[in-house]
């Protein structure tokens, strides 16, 4: 049995954050997109690639591939959880995922370009990996900290996270730009070695978590009728959110605001160097600046739920996502886009640290099926970012601007406003908490 709020336990918990953030920084943002186009155009001559025999642009191919990642989780974890659950688990689920991801990163290594269908494999596999573990990971939030200290809690995660992710993207950056210092024959070998770096920090400091994280086994062996058990394990979370008013309109406020967060976010670099002419060393400042203001934005805005309440806190956020969105329209300067950065990475690190913590504090005090609840959670997450990406594509191709599609990403925030009102959470998250 898990003690909560011990603080050995709440730091050990929390460096899983401090493992996998590197890939979600260097991998899916900062480093390997820009080696993998740079690799494929040379291999093949320009952005058109070849892979098993399909003609496609290089970057479309990768978008597609990192989106099915997201649908193989969608479709997965949801079954896999309600498997963990039944078995009671959890953390040797997430470490399942764990040795994939890290593997899979270490194994980029090997990708030069040619063998592209190798390379997207990997990048597949890596993000499986990376969004499989999170759902079991975030699921032992309610067991390591009880409810008044969630937030607190769910804040020094993502700040560890983030300070994480600074320091290997720098040490990467340091190996690349001086890389005959370090006995490389080239940038591109020092790239590669990175991934390597990647994957053996993500494996390596997971396993404090694994140290201390415990399952409670039920004795019940993992067969092949277990998955009709997982499916029901399911169906009853789904009866719970659907029973349970709050949690049905967080929900579909967290579903229609985190649309906008990360479609912001994982474009925001190509919105820069498009609209702005940031230029690529510019745009790893930005990420830099995101990571580190996303630090205090985490414990800022964790400050202002103790206070006021998660609901004041995450529609503070949103009145600043909003206005984020419109002062893209306009924004016109590298420095300006610097400063909306800035501000952006404060609000990111707000609303993704008290959004777990809010859904954790909605889940029935005493519940065991906590990897189900995640799961729900984390299934809203990946359609969102399907959704909210096809749409800012979309409306791009359309209009031909994609000043246009960051305007239009405010509706999202606005909705997600407005549903989250209705939620009224500072009412009924300790009712919740009873149920």
């Amino acid at each position: 049995m898990l003690e909560k709020n011990n603080k050995r336990l709440v730091n050990a918990w929390a460096s899983f954050d401090w493992s996998n953030s590197v890939y979600n920084l260097i991998i899916t943002t900062a480093i390997f997109p820009i080696y993998y186009l740079s690799v494929t155009e040379s291999a093949f001559g320009g952005e058109t690639v070849q892979f098993f025999g399909l003609t496609i642009t290089n970057s479309v191919l990768y978008s597609y591939a990192i989106s099915f990642s997201f649908l193989v989780i969608v479709f997965l974890a949801p079954v896999l959880s309600g498997i963990a659950d039944f078995s009671g688990r959890k953390k040797r689920f997430m470490q399942f995922f764990t040795y994939l991801g890290s593997l899979s990163c270490i194994s980029l290594y090997f990708f030069t370009g040619e063998n592209i269908e190798f390379g997207i494999l990997c990048a597949v596999l890596a993000s499986v990996g990376f969004a499989g573990s999170l759902v079991f990971y975030n699921a032992f939030l309610p067991e390591v900290a009880t409810e008044d200290k969630m937030d607190r809690v769910s804040a020094r995660g993502f700040a560890m996270g983030y300070a994480g992710s600074v320091i290997l993207l720098i040490a990467n950056l340091v190996l690349y730009m001086k890389y005959e210092m370090f006995g490389f024959a080239s940038g591109g070998a020092a790239t590669r070695f990175g991934f390597i770096l990647v994957g053996v920090w993500w494996l390596g400091f997971s396993q404090i978590a694994f140290y201390y994280l415990e399952d409670r086994a039920t004795g019940k062996k993992i067969t092949f009728d277990i998955l009709g058990n997982g499916v029901r394990e399911l169906k009853k979370v789904f009866a719970v959110v659907r029973g349970k008013t709050v949690m049905l309109r967080y929900l579909t406020a967290f579903f229609l605001y985190i649309m906008g967060v990360n479609t912001v976010m994982l474009l925001a670099p190509l919105f820069g160097e498009k609209e702005v002419g940031m230029t690529a060393n510019e745009m790893i400042i930005v990420v830099l600046i995101l990571q580190i203001v996303a630090i205090i934005g985490a414990y800022f805005f964790a400050l202002i739920s103790k206070f006021r309440g998660n609901g004041f806190a995450i529609s503070a956020t949103l009145i600043i996502w909003i206005f984020i969105c419109i002062m893209g329209y306009f924004l016109k300067d590298k420095m300006s886009f610097f400063g909306l950065a800035g501000l952006l990475g404060f609000v990111m690190g707000g609303v993704q640290s008290i959004s777990r913590s809010t859904w954790s504090k909605l889940i029935p005090e005493g519940t065991k099926n906590t990897a189900s609840f995640f799961s729900f959670y984390d299934v809203t997450e990946k359609i969102a970012i399907v959704i909210g990406t096809f749409s800012y594509g979309l409306i791009d191709q359309i209009t031909g601007s994609m000043r246009n599609s960051m305007v239009f990403m405010a509706l999202f925030f606005i909705g997600g406003f407005v549903v989250l009102q209705f939620a009224k959470l500072k009412k009924n998250l300790k009712q919740a908490s009873i149920g």
